[in-house]
């Protein structure tokens, strides 16, 4: 609001924390989040470029200048924290918490200022501006009945998955006018199911007509928690979503709608992924997958491998598709790929996308896993860690992953403790966690040979 003069309060009680918000131009604006570079999986700022040519932005830019007008000639927005930008004229503005009761950040400018918040996640800021010590105009943020942006970066699929209920929450939480920009590959799976939320690629963003904007990734490098409040690896893969949405942080499966949810094939059957975009996610043992494919056939069921691709890899070290599993791996939609979930007994997969999938579909999910903790991934009773391994480098903020570096492995690389965290997982120790699923234990109630531990195969 734009106002006559009122006089300021000299009772307030907020407390000054004034280190966390800069005065700059449009152009630094615009930089800045232009320095948010396409990291696959992540939205994280780049520490370098590695080529000649600057990395694509994770993100569309936010509008040059703040995109609400208001009276006497004041503009402001959340599109990149809180924006501020006054008239001509000598102004002293502050930004605060209030739900905290901070002042974040108070200055006297000049008019033509573009001044913002360095804080970019959900903040239920109050913007005020004064003449001398009379406040002239004041805005408390209320995203009810406006346009709302919550952008995703692309090439995820499991990130996304994790991350979208949390979009869903904040809508039903503020009721805004929420449209969420991803991959026009994961569109299809939300769009029916979402109806109240308006989807589009980054491309077709129009970044003018948004109240607030607010940008979901993993930061990897982000010491001054600009975009998230809480380090990713703190607190989970999918939950930072929560934390930067400011909703209950609360794992929620979305809901997928399939245009066909027919059974694909008449038999019982068992999906399978072994592929993934780091070595360090793969089941390192090298019978690991042979000895569970065969264990599957001889319990009744057939194998279905849904990877994208049958064989992964770099340099040196490639993938292949596990003996014996029928092959419906290839470039697909995903909606296929979640058909044949949705009518699997169970899955059994690594720490990437289609375990994601799989979940959505409320399909039980055997994860195997060591590289991350198990705080990182949705909750599972059927998860595979061996804590007698290395494990957890991936949620350890002294090891900085390396997207680039296909053989990543941090604390043993060039040993021969590379990858032992899922090297060491033994099939016993995956067929036991298949054996507590009850569709098994239903279908399968004449096996009666109990499998070892990881541990008693170890020693």
């Amino acid at each position: 609001m734009c106002r006559g003069p009122v006089p300021a309060n000299p009772k307030r009680e907020e407390h000054s924390v004034k280190n966390g918000s800069f005065a700059s131009c449009p152009d630094e604006q615009t930089k800045a989040i232009e320095a948010v570079a396409a990291v696959p999986g992540c939205g994280a700022p780049a520490s370098a470029a590695s080529s000649c040519a600057p990395p694509k932005p994770a993100y569309p830019p936010p509008a040059s200048t703040p995109t609400q007008a208001a009276a006497c000639g004041f503009r402001y927005d959340f599109n990149f924290g809180a924006r501020v930008m006054v008239p001509d004229g000598h102004w002293r503005v502050e930004l605060r918490d209030l739900d905290t009761g901070n002042v974040l950040f108070e200055t006297t400018t000049k008019g033509g200022t573009l001044i913002s918040s360095a804080k970019r996640y959900y903040v239920r800021f109050g913007i005020e501006v004064w003449r001398d010590e009379q406040s002239i105009f004041r805005h408390e943020y209320s995203a009810r009945d406006r346009d709302v942006l919550i952008q995703f970066p692309v090439g995820t699929l499991g990130d996304l998955i994790g991350w979208f209920p949390y979009a869903v929450k904040f809508q039903q939480q503020h009721e805004c006018r929420l449209t969420c920009a991803m991959s026009e590959l994961l569109i299809p799976l939300f769009r029916d199911s979402y109806p109240e939320i308006r989807f589009v690629t980054h491309e077709e963003v129009d970044a003018t007509k948004f109240y607030a904007t607010y940008s979901i990734g993993l930061f990897f490098d982000d010491a001054e928690c600009s975009w998230q409040p809480c380090d990713f690896r703190l607190v989970g893969l999918h939950r930072t979503a929560g934390y930067i949405l400011g909703v209950d942080p609360e794992e929620m499966p979305p809901r997928i709608m399939l245009e066909d949810e027919s059974r694909p094939i008449a038999e019982p059957y068992v999906c399978i992924a072994a592929q993934s975009s780091s070595q360090a996610k793969y089941w390192n043992n090298p019978g690991g997958w042979g000895e569970i494919v065969r264990f599957l056939k001889d319990s009744g069921y057939r194998v279905i491998c849904i990877d994208k691709q049958p064989f992964h890899g770099a340099g040196i070290v490639w993938n292949h598709l596990p003996h014996g599993v029928e092959d419906e791996t290839g470039d697909r939609p995903l909606s296929e790929r979640a058909r044949w979930l949705k009518h699997a007994a169970f899955f059994v997969g690594l720490s990437s996308g289609l375990s994601w999938l799989a979940w959505a579909m409320d399909t039980p999910v055997v994860m195997i896993s060591g590289f991350t903790h198990p705080t990182n991934e949705f909750t599972t009773p059927y998860r595979v860690v061996n804590y007698h391994a290395c494990n957890g480098c991936w949620n350890d903020p002294k090891h900085r992953f390396d997207h680039h570096d296909f053989l990543w492995c941090p604390r043993h690389a060039g040993t021969p403790r590379q990858f032992e965290c899922t090297r060491l997982i033994t099939a016993s120790h995956v067929k036991a966690a298949i054996s507590r699923i009850p569709a098994f234990q239903h279908r399968n109630k004449h096996l009666a040979t109990p499998a070892r531990t990881a541990a008693q195969e170890i020693a």
